[in-house]
């Protein structure tokens, strides 16, 4: 059986706070299979950013193991950590995190920059059809400011898939979004979980996230108070 492509055993995360300490993961153990559609539901505070933070390799675990795509993140320095991220995970931010001075496509082809190995032409192919796959082709040379709410959000989308992870972390990917334009990113990032085998990683208070979820995993207090899984199709 091949290993799980996120796999936390014992996990805790300790902070400092002025003279206490704040135990945001207390004794996380979690497998995600490749392909996954999951989301980590919970109350504010309860954890789920830090649990993301875990496996996207931003931080490392005071006590327990953390393996993604079958690396050992404590056993990693930055750089490693760093390529580790690059290469093989993708980011989506509620805050989109787009760099305003350039238009769509430079915004989406930057982890391609960073990345290296493509040829600027490659580069441009891919960058080009993934806009039109997010519905932005018409807007591939405006910048952030020109842009609504959802098409910042697809270029988010965009950019975080255009180095074709393995996985991609979403933390409350609809927050600043209204209902139907938040159903239409979610339908696209099942769209692509379906026919690229992407793994999604969620962290939401979004009902309608949760509902297009094939599994909820339930934090609280640091904790995994349980999960559930469905079939594609339930509501």
């Amino acid at each position: 059986m091949p290993e799980p492509i996120v796999a936390l055993k014992g996990v805790t995360k300790d902070y400092p706070l002025g003279k206490t300490v704040v135990h945001a993961l207390r004794g996380v153990d979690l497998a995600i299979e490749k392909g996954e559609f999951t989301t980590i539901a919970g109350p504010s505070g309860s954890g789920k950013t830090t649990l993301l933070n875990m496996i996207g390799c931003v931080d490392v675990p005071t006590s327990g193991s953390v393996r993604v795509a079958g690396h050992s993140t404590s056993a990693l320095n930055d750089r490693a950590l760093t390529d580790l991220r690059l290469h093989h995970i993708g980011f989506i931010f509620q805050t989109f995190n787009l760099i305003n001075v350039l238009d769509v496509a430079q915004n989406v082809a930057f982890p391609l920059l960073l990345q290296g190995g493509l040829s600027a032409a490659d580069r441009d192919k891919r960058v080009r059809d993934l806009v039109a796959r997010v519905g932005l082709a018409g807007q591939i040379t405006q910048r952030p400011s020109e842009l609504s709410g959802g098409q910042r959000q697809r270029v988010a989308i965009a950019r975080a898939l255009v180095t074709r992870p393995a996985i991609v972390l979403a933390d409350e990917p609809t927050a600043n979004l209204d209902t139907g334009t938040g159903n239409a990113i979610i339908d696209l990032m099942k769209e692509l979980n379906d026919t690229e085998q992407i793994t999604f990683i969620f962290s939401t208070h979004d009902p309608e996230v949760m509902r297009r979820a094939t599994r909820i995993v339930k934090v609280v207090d640091g904790r995994i108070a349980g999960e559930e899984r469905r079939n594609v199709g339930e509501g």
